[in-house]
């Protein structure tokens, strides 16, 4: 049996965030546990977990770890992702930023995160993720060109719009005239989607969101497709580049190149715990119900 290994991620640090760490820190030491922190987040904490391995990469993950961490909001969960990439090391986030659609663990209640998993009191989801592709490479995504919420084009450093040609498995669909276009994951969904008008969707659902973002064909509208459906783009505009982005990673590409996106080859293992699930979530995060008539 493999020992209980946790990784452990986060980004600057507040002092809630230094105290959670602590907390967590102690609740697997009680179950005799491992625990490794990123490099620069073990920095940020102090003296105090000077004596604690660290990881940089990917690969420096030892690849039967039990659990990754990661304190912060959804934008520091969205980072974390680059070092779990296909590992299959399942995600859990606490948070200890704003609304945390993602990091759904309150973090006066830190400690449940190793309690619950070690007690088996969750589930683990699989969460779809995109990956994009183009010819040459884009130098910055070169290395990890995933994404877990979503792949965007926008426009870049002017007021005029884009227009985004479409085509679906080798089909032309549209030509979007709008600030960009966001191909969204079921899990994306409550994110940059949801802002500009896009559906929630369910974790499990097999399908993919094509959210136009403040487009000038007033009859666009998101369009909800097949996860295995192939995306191809291409940006024209009066601008000789255009902006992409993968999550919170983001590059300026020449217009008329065009981009391949599609569901990516492996999943996201995500902690669900029993105590929490995605409608309580949207009932918390969102307010639904939060109707006096109700």
């Amino acid at each position: 049996m493999n020992p209980f290994k946790v990784a452990l991620y986060g980004y600057k640090p507040s002092e809630k965030t230094k105290q959670a760490v602590f907390a967590i820190l102690e609740a697997i030491s009680d179950v005799g546990g491992a625990v490794c922190i990123e490099a620069a987040f073990s920095s940020s904490l102090g003296v105090q977990v000077n004596d604690i391995p660290v990881f940089r990469k990917s690969s420096d993950l030892d690849p039967v770890t039990s659990l990754f961490v990661s304190f912060g909001g959804d934008g520091t969960m969205l980072k974390a992702t680059t070092f779990i990439l296909d590992s299959g090391i399942p995600l859990v986030g606490v948070n200890t930023g704003r609304l945390g659609f993602l990091s759904t663990i309150d973090v006066a209640q830190v400690k449940k995160v190793i309690t619950d998993f070690v007690a088996g009191a969750y589930t683990i989801e699989e969460r779809t993720m995109v990956c994009l592709s183009t010819s040459p490479p884009i130098p910055e995504f070169e290395n990890i060109s995933v994404a877990l919420n979503e792949i965007t084009v926008s426009r870049k450093d002017t007021t005029a719009m884009i227009t985004v040609a479409t085509y679906l498995d080798g089909e032309y669909l549209t030509s979007y005239w709008a600030d960009g276009l966001i191909i969204a994951t079921p899990t994306g969904s409550t994110g940059y989607s949801l802002s500009c008008g896009g559906p929630v969707m369910a974790p499990g659902t097999n399908s993919l969101i094509l959210t136009p973002i403040a487009p000038h064909n007033l009859n666009a509208r998101p369009l909800i497709i097949a996860d295995h459906t192939e995306i191809r783009l291409s940006v024209s505009s009066r601008e000789p580049q255009h902006l992409v982005s993968l999550d919170s990673r983001i590059a300026s590409l020449e217009n008329g190149r065009e981009l391949l996106i599609k569901k990516a080859p492996y999943t996201l293992k995500m902690v669900a715990y029993t105590s929490e699930s995605f409608l309580k979530t949207l009932r918390n995060k969102l307010l639904w119900g939060e109707d006096k008539r109700n």
